[in-house]
């Protein structure tokens, strides 16, 4: 996974110090939650988490599904599960970003009713931003 997110994100200056934080802290308890999804055999195979943004608004976060795990829904579940985590923890909108260099993820946010909207959390890598009415 690292090695595929460096080829994702090397040189486009995600360790700068105002990049938005998406951690243990951020993904944790009380306003955030951190989802893992596993194949029939039990093993890890995609993963995200929600993270509280305030005024009844979250923001979908770290959403990977490993390679041989693609290819069959496991994003689109993912993100649905990810939706119904927001919503039990009192979530009414959803709001997430991709960068330019991802736009299987983008397709799968607009497919999934994510409307574009300004940068809302000051990304500057990101070139898609969305949100959804959970």
């Amino acid at each position: 996974m690292r090695e595929e997110m460096a080829g994702l994100y090397d040189g486009l200056g995600l360790d700068a110090p105002d990049m938005p934080k998406s951690g243990p802290d951020e993904l944790g308890p009380p306003a955030g939650t951190f989802l893992v999804g596993y194949d029939e055999g039990e093993t890890p195979v995609c993963c995200g988490g929600v993270k509280g943004l305030g005024a009844g608004a979250c923001e979908m976060k770290r959403m990977y599904v490993i390679p041989s795990a693609r290819r069959m829904g496991r994003a689109w579940e993912l993100l649905l599960a990810l939706e119904g985590a927001a919503r039990e923890l009192g979530y009414e909108i959803a709001r997430l970003d991709t960068g330019p260099r991802q736009p299987h993820a983008e397709r799968l946010y607009r497919e999934a009713g994510y409307a574009p909207i300004a940068n809302f959390n000051r990304n500057p890598v990101a070139s898609f931003f969305g949100e959804k009415e959970l």
